[in-house]
């Protein structure tokens, strides 16, 4: 059954048989192409306003900026960011259980949509519901994030199809578009006109990225509407059972919270934190202590654990590119550059047109290093990520002291603060990638995509619990303890490289 489908995703759009293709690839690639950059679209958009509304009409709020967002302080906001870009990556690992065990790819896309359409239409209506529509938006975008991936893989004849590398980079180009046009489009929509319109206006976006995929879906493999290995009837049930005693435990707690008046924010966000650093700490014990690993497998989760620990300290830094950073172009930037005005939001397109913009560099400079036996190895391209990102944050001291007696800076320093990002990004992000898959234990090879992501949430968390604790996260002190962490990790890195990369067995 599994080559018949293959052969039946091949005939549509390969070139030698006369198919109609998308720069090459199977047709179905421009379905799911498109039906990404939407998602991104609406993702990133969202992700612009959502810190900025949250702080509107408050004492930490921009003087003369829109009113009409929540009043919150720049802390309060950044927790409740942090948290929820941490239950994003977190939800990653549950929607792909859902794609392979209950729904299937095609159905679990279709239904994650609808939840991230619904979830921006909550947020568009004024009222106490914002915090619901943000919950639906964070599941909607998990389901969505493992399975349209593999769905790109099914388009493809196995994994030696020599156009599958060359899709998957076609596919991440539309990540990059949607995450661009976003924070134009729909931030200024949201900080120039209306914040619930800019939120609509990211439903609207994840819509016609829905709409899209229903047309296109004739173009993609059948595999991807089947379910890989179906919960049976006992498993079902027990899965059910579980979760309504979760369910009512959960409602009990907090009934008794709320009903005797202690409810306040921080008992929704700790716990949730909370949950952001223990569930992959418990994920990585389980697969290091499992005894049917292999010698070379154990090994080889050894040497992941430096990758995917740094990578933790990498996205605490890079994810505050939508609060931290946010925040001070609200407030501490001039919005124009070369005379031309833009409101503060616009500046969370910059890293997608500096990865577009550095991204071939970076690959023709790795290319052209391997010709010559010269490219740096797994370990050593971390360490460059860690002390760009640590570096990133040691320049955007500059600003912060030339801002503090009111004076608004140039974007300019942002702009350069994000480009160092960007570099330390591309040296770690596709990286890591790379590298989880070929460290990857065989039991765990579709589980470790998911336990990359928990980086992100990590990260996340712990920025999280930062922020709720009362620290300025635009603090000098505060900014150097991370810089410094960050800085300290790659070197730490680059030191046992020569550890390292024996317990990497075969990979480099």
């Amino acid at each position: 059954m599994a080559s018949s489908l293959t052969k039946d995703a091949a005939q549509q759009g390969t070139p030698a048989n006369g198919g109609k293709t998308f720069f090459g690839h199977p047709r179905g690639l421009a379905t799911l192409f498109m039906t990404e950059m939407w998602e991104r679209f609406s993702f990133y958009g969202m992700r612009a306003l959502l810190v900025l509304y949250l702080i509107s009409g408050g004492a930490d709020a921009k003087v003369g900026s829109q009113g009409g967002g929540l009043a919150m302080t720049a802390a309060s906001a950044t927790a409740i960011y942090a948290v929820y870009m941490a239950l994003v990556y977190l939800l990653a690992m549950p929607g792909g259980w859902f794609g392979d065990r209950v729904w299937g790819p095609r159905k679990t896309v279709i239904v994650g949509s609808c939840v991230v359409i619904a979830g921006h239409i909550v947020l568009a209506i004024p009222g106490q519901t914002f915090f619901v529509g943000l919950a639906m938006v964070a599941c909607g975008s998990g389901l969505l994030k493992s399975n349209i991936s593999t769905m790109v893989g099914h388009l493809y004849d196995g994994p030696q199809d020599p156009r599958r590398d060359g899709g998957f980079t076609v596919f991440y180009m539309s990540i990059n578009l949607g995450s661009m046009a976003a924070p134009i489009i729909v931030g200024g929509i949201g900080q120039g006109l209306n914040w619930h319109l800019g939120f609509a206006t990211a439903a609207l976006g994840m819509a016609l990225g829905l709409i899209q995929f229903l047309i296109g879906t004739r173009n993609l493999n059948p595999q991807s509407s089947q379910v890989p290995t179906p919960l049976t009837v006992a498993e079902r049930n027990g899965w059910l059972r579980k979760g309504l005693i979760w369910a009512v435990v959960a409602a009990v707690f907090y009934g008794i919270v709320v009903g005797t008046g202690h409810f306040t924010l921080n008992w929704a966000l700790v716990p949730l934190a909370v949950i952001g650093i223990c569930v992959p700490c418990i994920v990585l014990l389980r697969i290091k202590r499992d005894k049917d690993l292999s010698s070379t497998e154990q090994a080889k989760v050894s040497g992941y654990l430096w990758f995917f620990f740094a990578a933790a300290v990498f996205w605490m830094i890079f994810d505050q590119a939508g609060s931290t950073l946010s925040v001070f172009a609200e407030k501490n930037t001039a919005e124009s550059v070369f005379g031309l005005g833009f409101p503060s939001s616009w500046m969370q397109s910059v890293n997608p047109v500096w990865v577009l913009a550095l991204a071939p560099v970076f690959a023709s400079a790795w290319m052209a290093l391997a010709r010559r036996n010269r490219e740096p190895s797994t370990p050593v391209k971390f360490a460059m990520a860690m002390v760009l990102i640590g570096a990133s944050y040691f320049f955007f001291l500059l600003p912060i002291a030339m801002s503090s007696d009111g004076t608004k800076v140039s974007p300019m320093w942002l702009i350069t603060v994000y480009g160092l990002q960007t570099m330390g990004e591309l040296c770690l992000s596709p990286v890591g990638l790379s590298v989880t898959t070929k460290l990857a234990p065989q039991k765990y090879a579709s589980q470790m995509m998911g336990v990359w992501f928990l980086a992100v949430t990590a990260g996340d968390s712990v920025i999280s619990l930062v922020s709720i604790s009362g620290a300025d996260l635009s603090g000098v002190g505060v900014l150097v303890t991370e810089a410094a962490l960050a800085v300290l990790a790659g070197l730490a890195v680059f030191m046992y490289r020569k550890k390292i990369t024996p317990l990497m067995g075969d990979v480099h």
